[in-house]
């Protein structure tokens, strides 16, 4: 549902951050309040991410289009600092700053969730998956 291009498949911006837009608002704010509560912010990591951004500009139908440069990425707990990390430059467009990508989050997800040293990956995995675990995390959060 988070597809908003204001196609016949998809709602626009405005039915879909109100088809949407609400209950994961609630539902992540529920979370974290509940984490916090129970004492377990440093013990579990929320990660809310998509797989891609969304045009900086609303087309012409009144929805967004898939927009590969920036994506969005919530963090939460796992010990981890809060804050905002990066900037995309004023439009949304870019990235303003060093730009990360999928094996920072992957490597900052082990090393928030793993002692890495610690971890032995299997000859058997794909070498990328070797790869992603060995990417610097993103920085500033640990």
């Amino acid at each position: 549902v988070w597809d908003m291009h204001a196609d016949r498949n998809n709602l626009n911006m405005a039915d879909g951050m109100e088809a949407v837009g609400r209950t994961f608002d609630h539902a992540v704010s529920t979370f974290v309040d509940d984490l916090e509560e129970r004492g377990l912010t440093d013990e579990i990591l929320l990660v809310c991410c998509g797989e891609m951004g969304r045009t900086p500009r609303i087309n012409s139908r009144g929805g967004r289009d898939h927009w590969s440069r920036l994506a969005p990425l919530v963090l939460h707990g796992g010990g981890i600092r809060s804050g905002v990390i990066g900037q995309s430059k004023r439009d949304g467009s870019e990235p303003a700053t060093d730009p990360l990508n999928p094996s920072h989050l992957i490597s900052t997800i082990l090393h928030t969730v793993f002692d890495v040293g610690q971890l032995r990956l299997l000859r058997a995995l794909p070498s990328d998956l070797a790869e992603l675990a060995q990417a610097e995390p993103i920085p500033g959060i640990h």
